[in-house]
């Protein structure tokens, strides 16, 4: 699919991996799996602002009827794209009820999110755009941990290059594992990556309006190194503990305690990216006295232990 103001870059991809899906089965002596089309809803479809523009094979006015839908991400205001795009939103759900499966790549989840077909069932996108996503959509379950999700045929899939895990796994449902393991060795994927965890950065979100939470944000980032309490933070900001929990949580998605862990972990984070320090120091470093305690925090919002994630992303690795 085509929409107005999509990113060229996750068409395209998506366009060659199918291709040579097909290729594939040709030189195993097979007919074509993916008869591939590119839809939009008007003969001409400007995308990344205007610097590229595509003309479809077909638009939703002579395409009646399809088995898959792929909605790529989207660039530049995501509320102006999906006003833009409200004739190709009801093209996807008149489809899906017709029998269509849909899958959507990083943020064209907003697409997919306003046809309502997601309404009460699970969801990805890039974790930058979660908070934003969270506020559109309440009535989502946002996964942002998730690199897929598939709920009854309607996927979706992590930010950036996480749309080539999401078209492997549709790949394997519709021609099987082997040929799923062959476009993962010609694209040089890793195909079963599942989680979006070692690729989030923390950003803590502080448009939130309430001033007591921001002070307590403020506190928490100053002082992550220090054991801190819940009646310390209150009263540091002054306000009562049960009604800074209660209005932490509403303005953060976090309660005080996932907070402070966030913070010191992202801390943590940092220094195992770039310096070379021993784990042991950078657990000190950023509050923490028990080696079982940081590891499994650690474990926890990225997915990794800390030498696992050291070696992942630090060149100047040590033992």
């Amino acid at each position: 699919m085509v929409p107005v103001g999509a990113a060229l870059s996750g068409i395209e991809v998506s366009r060659h991996i199918l291709t040579e899906v097909n290729d594939y089965m040709e030189s195993m002596g097979k007919r074509h799996l993916f008869h591939i089309q590119l839809v939009g809803a008007t003969d001409t479809v400007k995308l990344n602002g205007n610097l590229f523009t595509i003309q479809p094979d077909a638009t939703i006015h002579t395409l009646k009827e399809t088995d898959l839908i792929i909605i790529p991400a989207i660039h530049v205001s995501l509320e102006k794209n999906v006003a833009a795009n409200a004739a190709l939103i009801s093209w996807i759900t008149d489809q899906y009820y017709k029998g269509a499966e849909i899958a959507s790549l990083c943020v064209g989840a907003f697409l997919l999110a306003k046809t309502g077909l997601l309404d009460g069932r699970k969801c990805t996108t890039h974790w930058k755009a979660a908070d934003i996503f969270k506020d559109m959509y309440p009535g989502i379950e946002l996964v942002k941990d998730r690199i897929i999700t598939d709920e009854q045929g309607i996927y979706s899939s992590g930010g950036g290059m996480s749309l080539l895990n999401l078209l492997l796994y549709i790949i394997e449902k519709y021609a099987g594992r082997e040929t799923a393991i062959y476009c993962a060795k010609f694209f040089q994927v890793d195909i079963d990556r599942t989680a979006q965890l070692p690729f989030i950065i923390f950003q803590a979100q502080k448009n939130h309006g309430d001033e007591h939470v921001r002070k307590a944000q403020e506190y928490i980032e100053m002082n992550y190194q220090q054991k801190m309490t819940a009646d310390q933070i209150a009263s540091t900001v002054s306000i009562g503990k049960r009604s800074l929990e209660r209005r932490f949580k509403k303005a953060t998605d976090n309660t005080l305690k996932e907070y402070i862990q966030r913070v010191k972990i992202e801390a943590a984070k940092k220094q195992l990216e770039t310096g070379n320090k021993k784990i042991n120091d950078v657990m000190y470093d950023v509050g923490y006295v028990d080696n079982k305690t940081f590891r499994n925090s650690f474990k926890t919002v990225t997915g990794l232990l800390p030498n696992e994630y050291r070696s992942k992303y630090n060149k100047q690795v040590i033992a």
